[in-house]
């Protein structure tokens, strides 16, 4: 394990005359084809999610994003239950269809959010050696409400990963991850594309998995 370890953390190329490692050339492409899935609702999003949530594990915690680190293996359970919900999750234990976030289900999100952030705040700030707490803490508290939205097509989802992308893109640059900072101003794109896209299947019959 640790060799590979060290050769994902070994520098790959030089990106913006910055080092870039394996972790974070591979995380660059498994992420922008995952986020191109997730537009297309295509249910294999989920598997190269995960490959994708180990490879920013690696890259997160080597930079000292403590709590990104930490989001991914989150990440991983949710992508486990979001992936049987695409297929098993909609009415009589078929594939989900988009719908909308309901006030009930948005009053439970921004509890949630608002208990989770600030409590992740003060360990960030307290408990570890993170430099950016509130930054950290606020992209991780989107991304995991999105992420929850995602797993049940819900619409306003896309809004969330818009959000949360607008502060990562300069919390990477701020980091030196140019080649994520990136990545992330392409997912703003595609978030945007995913929006639209969810938007006009919204109430239509879920969409057949590939074969």
């Amino acid at each position: 394990m640790r060799p590979l370890l060290d050769w994902l953390n070994s520098p790959a190329l030089v990106a913006f005359s910055a080092p870039t490692t394996w972790a974070e050339v591979l995380g660059f492409v498994t992420g922008a084809v995952c986020v191109w899935f997730v537009a297309r609702q295509n249910v294999w999003n989920w598997p190269l999610g995960i490959a994708n949530n180990l490879l920013w594990i690696v890259l997160f915690a080597s930079v000292g994003l403590y709590a990104d680190s930490g989001l991914q293996v989150v990440y991983v359970v949710l992508a486990v239950w979001g992936w049987y919900q695409w297929l098993r999750g909609g009415d009589s234990r078929s594939g989900l269809v988009v719908t909308r976030t309901t006030a009930r289900q948005w009053r439970g999100l921004l509890v949630a959010g608002a208990v989770g952030g600030a409590g992740l705040v003060l360990y960030l700030d307290h408990f570890t050696g993170s430099t950016v707490p509130l930054a950290d803490a606020a992209t991780t508290t989107l991304s995991l409400l999105a992420t929850w939205g995602q797993c049940r097509k819900k619409v306003e989802s896309w809004w969330l990963w818009i959000t949360a992308d607008v502060v990562y893109v300069p919390l990477y640059l701020h980091k030196g991850l140019t080649l994520t900072a990136v990545l992330y101003v392409g997912f703003l794109v595609l978030c945007v594309k995913g929006l639209l896209a969810w938007r006009r299947d919204l109430g239509v019959g879920p969409v057949p998995v590939p074969a």
